[in-house]
Parts: C-alpha cells; sequence; structure tokens
C-alpha cells in the first residue's frame, strides 16, 4: 500500500474503533457499522460493489453489504485494517493511491465531524496536493448533477470547473475542505460561497458526489 493510502486507511480503522458499531456518520442512513461493512465489501467482494454503480445490481449489495454489517464489528475493522485480497487491483500500489486516498480520507471526516464537537484537521502540503489532483481529475464527475454552474478554487487561486453553467458559484477552500463538499459533505465542509443567493443555496443543497 503507499504511503497516503495506508495512512488513511490506519487513521479511519483508528476513528472506526474508537466511536464504536453504532456511532452516526455523515453518510446519509449509515451508522459507523454500515461504513465499515462498506469498506470491507468495496475491496473484498467486487461482485456485488458493483452496484455502486449499476443500478440493477444496487439490490444484491444491499444484500450483501447487511450480511457484512451482522458480523462482529471487530472482525470488520480488522478485515478493513489489514487491507484487500492479494488478488484485489486495490492490491496494486497505484490504484491503491488513485481510489484511496481520497475516499479513505473522505470516510474518516464522516466519522469525525459527526460528533458534536470537532476541529478541521490540519493535511500536510504533499496530501492536501494529492487531494487536490483527484480532485481536478473527477471534479466533472462529482459535480455532473449540480443545478448551477460549480468552480473550486483553492486559496492560492488554482481553480477547477466541477459543472459548466450559469449561473456560477465559486466554491473557496482548502483541498481537504473542497473535497468534503464535492463528495456531497457541503454543510460539514468548511468553505466561502460566492455568487447570486439563490444559486449559492442550490449548491448546497445538490446532490454531488460520483
Amino acid at each position: 500500500m503507499s504511503t497516503h493510502a495506508k495512512r488513511e486507511r490506519l487513521l479511519l480503522a483508528d476513528l472506526l474503533d474508537g466511536a464504536g458499531p453504532g456511532a452516526p456518520t455523515l453518510c446519509e442512513g449509515w451508522n459507523t457499522r454500515d461504513l465499515a461493512a462498506h469498506l470491507v465489501v468495496r475491496e473484498r467482494r467486487p461482485d456485488a460493489a458493483a452496484g455502486m454503480l449499476v443500478k440493477p445490481l444496487a439490490a444484491r449489495l444491499a444484500r450483501v453489504q447487511e450480511e457484512f454489517a451482522a458480523k462482529p464489528y471487530e472482525e470488520l475493522l480488522q478485515l478493513f485494517r489489514t487491507g484487500p485480497p492479494r488478488m484485489s487491483p486495490f492490491a496494486l500500489k497505484q490504484v491503491d493511491e488513485a481510489a484511496n486516498s481520497f475516499e479513505f480520507y473522505v470516510h474518516a471526516e464522516d466519522v469525525r465531524r459527526a460528533r458534536p464537537e470537532w476541529t478541521p484537521r490540519e493535511l500536510d502540503p504533499v496530501f492536501a496536493d494529492t487531494l487536490w489532483s483527484r480532485i481536478e481529475r473527477g471534479a466533472r464527475i462529482f459535480g455532473r448533477r449540480s443545478p448551477v454552474g460549480l468552480v473550486l478554487r483553492r486559496p492560492d487561486g488554482r481553480t477547477a470547473v466541477a459543472h459548466r453553467g450559469v449561473p456560477v458559484v465559486t466554491v473557496t477552500g482548502e483541498p481537504g475542505e473542497l473535497a468534503l463538499f464535492l463528495s456531497g459533505r457541503q454543510e460539514a465542509a468548511r468553505v466561502e460561497l460566492e455568487g447570486d443567493k439563490e444559486a449559492v443555496a442550490a449548491a448546497r443543497e445538490a446532490k454531488l458526489g460520483v
């Protein structure tokens, strides 16, 4: 496993462990047990995980995820902590870094920011740039359902277009906060939005994410 993905995996596993199996998360309808089951199924059951993208397979995904959620919580966390099976695409360092650094960061914040008291996590510049690279590559996919034009901007002025259209809303924040906003966690992201009042409200309520 590569550096960022491995670190985020272990951090997320520790957060899930510390929170316990019934704690809330920012994932609508999911507690920490549900999230842990999702993470394990995503890596270990590709036959079911395909339901995340293919609607006809969604029912199968739900069944398999329920089966995993019924396992002892400690077992789920151990399965996640030890990483994917050797034959899984996620076991390849390049795939691990590309797919998991961003994913695990967002889910770690799902656990952290669901608590009554939390503080923003300060990211090292290299990891912040890693998240920004993922945002640049995937902005159009994450923002495709936005009802308004959506531009993401770092404090240093670098931008990425998530959705073309008018009126335009510009979302400014650090890469970690922009990652949360673009993943559908708008209310939890510490960002500034500029634009027409109604457009800003629409951007905050939009169904963003994959």
